[in-house]
């Protein structure tokens, strides 16, 4: 029995440890890939002379990213290599996607018109960068963009929905949840996962459109925001997009939204301008 005592006692206290130790742990955990990079992404003939000479190694941590180039050339020396390290301040907009990671600096190109310095790494078939959505997913801000379908979701509702494209849309489900809003696709690299700090506005011209606009970067739309304009092939009633609005607009300190206790409906335009007034 005493024995008993003893060994229940030793595993408790080893889980204890364990638990205490384990934000450490995590907070040092390493993901690292074998990955392509292309060196000349904006000059297509120096981009097929180099091609397949921009393999490295990627590594990624809760604290940032490093890229090292091992070039397939002797004739290289190491000083030639290309090689990077950012800390997530210093990066303007982190794109993950099952098969490639985008990193856009705040660095210019002065040959390109002051244009952002882009780095693009590529994973072989059969690869997934899902590891890093994972480890990043609630640890970034709103310069993280998930072009990865969460798993699973706490489902609140779901729609059938085309998302319109400038040459070719794609065809999925919008699936709103309590603490996201995902875009399920099978088309490559157009599934989305925005938490409610990633989307900037929500609004619809009717029961069957519906546009969210997002903090990823666009430089062809207006404010640098990206928005995806769906049409939905089953009608969105009032009471789900007032639920989505209301959920978008929550954490943004907006005094009306109070009006959502009482009503349960969005506040018209005339009524905010008339508190004002009495203001």
């Amino acid at each position: 029995m005493e024995m008993a005592l003893r060994s229940q006692k030793a595993t408790r206290a080893a889980f204890v440890t364990a638990m205490a130790l384990a934000p450490a742990l995590f907070g040092q955990q390493e993901l690292r890939y074998n990955v392509e990079h292309d060196h000349s992404k904006w000059w297509p003939p120096l981009q097929a002379a180099l091609a397949g000479d921009g393999s490295g190694t990627l590594v990624i941590t809760a604290q940032g990213i490093s890229y090292q180039e091992s070039s397939k050339k002797k004739s290289k020396k190491p000083e030639e290599l290309h090689h990077a390290q950012w800390n997530y301040e210093d990066i303007q907009q982190l794109r993950v996607a099952p098969q490639t990671i985008t990193i856009v600096t705040y660095k210019d190109r002065k040959w390109l018109l002051g244009m952002d310095h882009e780095w693009e790494f590529r994973l072989p078939e059969g690869q997934s960068f899902i590891a890093v959505y994972e480890l990043l997913k609630n640890r970034l801000d709103q310069r993280f963009v998930a072009a990865i379908a969460e798993r699973e979701i706490q489902l609140l509702w779901a729609l059938p929905v085309k998302l319109l494209g400038r040459i070719e849309g794609s065809e999925g489900t919008l699936e709103v949840g309590v603490d996201r809003v995902v875009y399920r696709t099978a088309a490559r690299n157009q599934s989305r996962t925005w938490r409610w700090e990633d989307i900037e506005n929500v609004s619809s011209s009717g029961p069957f459109q519906l546009t969210l606009t997002t903090f990823e970067r666009a430089k062809s739309h207006y404010g640098n925001l990206k928005w995806f304009n769906f049409q939905l092939k089953r009608k969105l009633d009032e009471r789900q997009y007032n639920q989505l609005w209301r959920l978008v607009n929550q954490n943004k300190g907006l005094e009306f939204l109070r009006e959502y206790q009482v009503s349960g409906n969005a506040p018209a335009t005339s009524d905010i301008n008339k508190e004002k007034e009495e203001k």
